[in-house]
């Protein structure tokens, strides 16, 4: 029988910075905290779990980039741009911060727009810096598979990024 709350205790601090990195704000992360461990109750019913923070780090960054697709639809069905949230720094200051706001939100705009798998990958790669393998093992690829999807991930964003690129250029 699995101890939930020492799960929750021993892991939380993972699904959160988890779920944050990519949501950016309180609210939303805290949806997903929840729903990353009531999917965990779940799967531990049906199997046997060796690997907690795999896991749960896979489940965090499958159901936030989820939020985040529908976040992202649904401001687009109602015509609203998106919210650029404030992300953590050392110490910036007012300008620093308005171009690092807009900057995070714009990639945040660009990986909702990713295929699925391709968000995936690129979120346990840059978000939680996992290596190739490790990517692998949580996503069951091939280490060679996870190389492509995130080379093609990677292209995508940049052709998504390139008036941005070039507006930060100007």
């Amino acid at each position: 029988m699995t101890d939930w709350s020492a799960v929750v205790r021993e892991y939380g601090p993972l699904v959160w910075q988890t779920a944050y990195r990519l949501l950016g704000n309180d609210s939303d992360t805290a949806d997903c905290f929840q729903e990353v461990f009531v999917s965990a109750v779940k799967l531990s019913r049906r199997q046997h779990i060796d690997h907690w923070p795999g896991l749960l780090q896979r489940v965090a960054t499958t159901l936030a980039i989820n939020q985040f697709h529908r976040r992202y639809r649904h401001s687009q069905r109602l015509g609203d741009s998106t919210d650029y949230d404030a992300i953590a720094s050392s110490n910036p200051g007012p300008a620093e911060q308005a171009e690092a706001q807009e900057l995070i939100g714009h990639l945040r705009h660009a990986i909702a727009q990713l295929p699925r798998r391709e968000a995936e990958v690129v979120c346990l790669r840059c978000l939680s810096e996992l290596n190739y393998d490790e990517i692998a093992e949580h996503l069951g690829l091939k280490v060679n598979a996870v190389g492509v999807i995130l080379h093609r991930a990677r292209r995508r964003l940049g052709k998504i990024l390139e008036p941005v690129q070039r507006e930060v250029k100007h």
